[in-house]
């Protein structure tokens, strides 16, 4: 299913000038939050996630209503190589404009991912009495997630970083000051570049009146995006190549070896918020 940004934003706009008649909420969102990947070779951890919400929910029936707001989300997640001592390949460019392999091999190489993002919902929203002062919920929709950063920091008890050069059938594995040999104790942190995506939301719940106005919210919710997050134009070293150190490698990120890879957010937890008029 294909989902138009532009239609999603300008409905949104659309809401906001018919927000005096609309039903107000804040809240907060917490639950497991994962960044999937399809990169070979990787392991991720859960870990949890959260988001702020504030938006409204415009009436179109008394059982049927149109919403829109804004969230502000984190996710954070430990990646990590399934066989902790493998050795992945990515070709390079030395300063002589020589290609060769890179081929690095690390030792508990391990990945912290902390993941900002904005996101812009547009839902539909059945409610209905189930008795006197609660109502059942529920929505479906979808969100733009546009990531603000995604930070990693990374870290290993051994690199090595080695070159092959095919045109002259030459391996160089111990040339510290041309960026070839091993180090230990390695950190480093890095960043991903991103893009924003389309999500899809759902949530179940309930409504309990706090008054004539006021209402606290409670609900279960489900999130899943499409496409990918990342924005990658070449295939990278997870370590980088440095052409004069051992040193000083900068940290691309497990997901940067594949720069068709699919990374996306998926969420599920609780939702508790105030509606109000």
């Amino acid at each position: 299913m294909k989902f138009n940004i532009k239609n999603i934003i300008g409905t949104s706009a659309f809401l906001i000038s018919q927000g005096i008649a609309a039903q107000f909420y804040i809240g907060v969102q917490t639950g497991i939050g994962n960044i999937q990947s399809d990169v070979k070779g990787t392991t991720a951890g859960n870990r949890l996630g959260g988001a702020l919400k504030t938006g409204y929910v415009y009436s179109l029936t008394n059982h049927i209503g149109i919403g829109t707001g804004v969230e502000f989300s984190q996710y954070k997640q430990e990646v990590y190589l399934t066989n902790s001592s493998e050795t992945l390949t990515n070709y390079e460019v030395d300063p002589s404009s020589s290609a060769f392999a890179y081929n690095v091999t690390t030792t508990n190489y391990n990945e912290k991912q902390t993941l900002h993002s904005i996101q812009i919902p547009l839902f539909l929203q059945y409610k209905t009495n189930i008795n006197k002062g609660v109502d059942f919920n529920f929505r479906a929709g979808a969100k733009y997630f546009l990531p603000v950063n995604y930070k990693i920091k990374a870290s290993a008890n051994y690199v090595n970083g080695t070159a092959y050069y095919p045109d002259v059938n030459l391996n160089i594995s111990d040339l510290p000051e041309y960026g070839f040999g091993s180090y230990d104790n390695y950190t480093a942190s890095g960043e991903y570049q991103t893009k924003g995506i389309i999500m899809s939301m759902f949530e179940l719940g309930f409504t309990f009146d706090m008054g004539v106005n006021n209402a606290l919210y409670a609900a279960m919710f489900l999130e899943n995006g499409y496409g990918s997050i990342l924005d990658l134009d070449n295939d990278e070293s997870y370590i980088g190549y440095n052409p004069t150190s051992v040193v000083e490698r900068k940290a691309n990120g497990l997901y940067s070896t594949d720069k068709n890879a699919k990374i996306q957010p998926v969420a599920f937890g609780i939702t508790l918020g105030w509606n109000f008029k």
